[in-house]
């Protein structure tokens, strides 16, 4: 049996998952954006122009010049609300009601913390910090304030895994004894996030299993309803390095690379020619808009000549793994496997979840989900394509909706900052065991260690 979900409007979807709503008047939130990057420029602004009777955006700060003045007009920004950097913002009186915080990863709590002290309630982007006693200093800094933080979990609002959380919920698999939970990074993304890019090093940064895949940590604990008892892990950058050079390759692909054409790496097929990922099939994506702020083919051939994004992906300086595998037990007995690698075709996430009476197996990018009953017929829910139509299945404005109407009704999000320290602890003690080369680590005690730092 196949069952398509219903595509409900966005107003009338259920805060929780599954359910309706009464449609609710909103009165638009006014936003300051620090961090006008991938998340900041590419995803959160332009909700102001799809929904302005929910977002307002008053103010930006980004040190890149292009892009700062790319947003003053593009919002119609009046000048001296277009700052250079967050801290020049967040030391002007109070401007909002919310603030964005996409700046870089070790930059988030300081930015985080200025803003709260400002009386700013803060949307986060994650990983909050790779630093677990900075993540515990963060939630004691919006204690002290009385501010919300809600922290980019933007998964948890995907109709794929609400979907998967409601028939779980609900008793379809009987008691859960099991989940097998994989990433699937597409080499084009490993290659230009994990390799060229800005979360290359994980000391600069944050180690791989955090910042790719805190999300992941994040919906083990939600649909699992449990917290992590224990974890271990084991990785490596195995691929990406200098030793797997082929012989005669330049430092930057456009060098006249003797293995450019069969190279899947090369830089001008990822950012240019290539009918997935390329300019050429597809215009200027969030890849192009990192390489420059306002691309076209000519300037992208340019700017690949000496920019990191066109380096060799053997002789880049980067540092985190390339393929990571996760064990976990949850307080509640259920255990857990997860696998992340960046050598896929495609990039997508899959899940496998077993239980007394059934299992469940799901693909993020297939929108499916299909439920095996033991003994009964097989259920197919397919989800309808609109409601997928922002990022992440659909979860980055599904968030922002959500995140607006809480605002409105008075009433906690779905992934506080509390709930999302829970993930990165996980994530954080992951990486300490996959460096003592795959010792069990208690969450507890681990958490307890942070706490005390």
């Amino acid at each position: 049996m196949e069952v398509k979900l219903p595509n409900t409007n966005w107003c009338n979807t259920a805060g929780t998952a599954g359910g309706m709503r009464k449609e609710v008047k909103m009165k638009a939130t006014t936003v300051v954006i620090a961090g006008a990057g991938g998340r900041g420029r590419l995803t959160y602004a332009p909700f102001s122009k799809k929904f302005p009777e929910e977002m307002k955006l008053l103010a930006v700060a980004d040190r890149i010049p292009e892009r700062l003045e790319e947003m003053r007009r593009e919002y119609s920004l009046p000048g001296e609300r277009c700052f250079s950097t967050a801290e020049e913002m967040f030391g002007q009186p109070r401007m909002a009601d919310m603030a964005f915080i996409c700046t870089q990863d070790s930059e988030h709590v300081r930015h985080a913390c200025m803003a709260l002290e400002k009386g700013y309630d803060l949307l986060l982007e994650k990983p909050v910090s790779a630093d677990a006693a900075e993540c515990d200093r963060l939630l004691k800094k919006a204690r002290e304030t009385g501010r919300s933080v809600t922290v980019c979990h933007v998964l948890r609002y995907a109709p794929f895994y609400r979907k998967l959380k409601s028939l779980l919920d609900e008793g379809a698999l009987g008691r859960v004894i099991s989940v097998q939970a994989s990433e699937n990074v597409g080499y084009w993304h490993q290659a230009h996030s994990f390799v060229r890019g800005n979360w290359r090093k994980g000391g600069e940064t944050s180690p791989m299993i955090l910042a790719k895949c805190c999300h992941d940590m994040d919906l083990l604990v939600w649909l699992t309803n449990s917290r992590c008892k224990r974890i271990s892990s084991m990785g490596s950058r195995s691929w990406f390095r200098e030793e797997n050079a082929p012989e005669g390759a330049p430092r930057f692909c456009m060098e006249g690379c003797p293995v450019k054409a069969a190279c899947p790496y090369d830089a001008e097929k990822i950012y240019v020619t290539d009918r997935v990922t390329g300019y050429d099939t597809n215009g200027a994506g969030w890849m192009q808009k990192a390489v420059m702020a306002e691309p076209s083919r000519e300037g992208l051939l340019e700017e690949l000549r000496t920019s990191p994004y066109g380096r060799c992906v053997y002789r880049c300086d980067n540092d985190v793994v390339d393929n990571q595998s996760v064990t976990m037990e949850m307080d509640n007995g259920v255990t857990v496997s997860f696998h992340m690698c960046g050598l896929n075709r495609d990039n997508h996430r899959t899940i496998h979840v077993m239980g007394t009476e059934g299992d469940i197996t799901g693909n993020l990018e297939e929108e499916t989900l299909v439920l095996h009953r033991f003994g009964g017929e097989e259920e197919i829910f397919r989800m309808d394509v609109q409601e997928t139509i922002s990022g992440h299945g659909g979860g980055d404005y599904r968030m922002l909706h959500e995140l607006f109407e809480s605002r409105n009704q008075g009433r906690a999000t779905l992934t506080s900052l509390r709930q999302s320290v829970e993930s990165h602890y996980m994530a954080l003690a992951a990486e300490e065991s996959r460096l003592r080369g795959g010792r069990m680590i208690v969450l507890e005690e681990f958490a307890r260690r942070a706490r005390q730092e």
